[in-house]
């Protein structure tokens, strides 16, 4: 009876942990065979553990060339999409305007379009705009449909948020950059933060839409894809380990600082004859910007 009570609270627990183990087991995989010395370069078993992909990960220069371009082509297209997606959440959710549900509508289109479909239509653009294919003809594209993403999660931590928190700085003589500034971007943040990451890693994994219009320039998934003609290196699991661990940390991180945050609280309500504090002990300092009384 005690099993089968257990088992019917933890049951959901169980099946959760039993997918993610199967979502892991990839990831598992390409660690797995970082450490690995394979038998020959068509061969992708576990031969013999080394350190020598770790030691030389850049042992094939043409595949180090390709992931810096990689991390080139996802740091200017994050950078781009993150800031035109945050302005056109908080335009979105804070403000009514003609036009706003089709806008609504058009920024899933990215997100539901085959990129088979997305790919094609680009080139097409591009070449009868006579403009040659190449490194900035990637970050256009991957800017195009990064956008969409960055605008539904920083939509969606808008959404989530106390508007009345913001009411609270503007009753404390707090202006419209300071309230801003002090309390609108720091609730945002996380989820500034996470469309980023995912931005980011979109833009680096991304191949059919990249092949269609990169010309002549090659990214990292390009060159797996041509390397795995002849041979994938075993430096290609090393990047994707490395990948998956700074991700992994970078996660961590933000959930550590938003955990501490929570830990913190909101500032404590002044009582009579005593300051205000953020935290135990510590006054929260006075506003720079004062607001106008009303004559009453």
């Amino acid at each position: 009876m005690k099993f089968s009570r257990w088992l019917a609270d933890h049951w959901v627990m169980g099946v959760a942990l039993l997918v993610l183990g199967y979502l892991s087991l990839p990831i598992a995989v390409v660690a797995a065979l970082s450490f690995n010395r394979p038998s020959s370069r068509l061969s992708y078993d576990f031969n013999e553990f080394t350190l020598d992909n770790w030691r030389q990960p850049c042992a094939t220069s043409d595949m180090c060339d390709s992931v810096l371009r990689s991390v080139q082509i996802g740091f200017i297209s994050t950078v781009v999409a993150t800031v035109l997606g945050t302005l056109m959440a908080f335009a979105l959710v804070r403000h009514r305007f003609t036009g706003r549900s089709g806008i609504n509508l058009l920024i899933f289109l990215p997100m539901a379009t085959p990129e088979l479909v997305m790919g094609t239509s680009l080139l097409a653009l591009f070449v009868s705009a006579g403009v040659p294919q190449g490194f900035w003809t990637v970050v256009i594209a991957h800017v195009m449909f990064c956008v969409s993403f960055v605008v539904v999660t920083v939509k969606a931590r808008l959404a989530g948020m106390d508007r009345r928190l913001e009411e609270a700085a503007a009753d404390l003589y707090a202006g419209p950059w300071q309230t801003f500034r002090l309390v609108t971007l720091p609730l945002v943040l996380p989820g500034i933060v996470a469309a980023a990451l995912l931005a980011f890693s979109l833009s680096f994994d991304d191949f059919i839409i990249t092949n269609f219009n990169a010309g002549t320039t090659v990214t990292f998934p390009m060159y797996v894809w041509g390397a795995a003609q002849r041979g994938i290196p075993p430096q290609v699991n090393v990047i994707g380990t490395a990948m998956f661990v700074i991700a992994l940390l970078l996660v961590g991180v933000t959930s550590l600082r938003g955990r501490r945050s929570r830990r913190a609280g909101l500032p404590v309500a002044p009582t009579a004859g005593r300051p205000v504090t953020s935290a135990p002990g510590r006054p929260v300092p006075p506003t720079a910007g004062r607001r106008a009384k009303s004559p009453s």
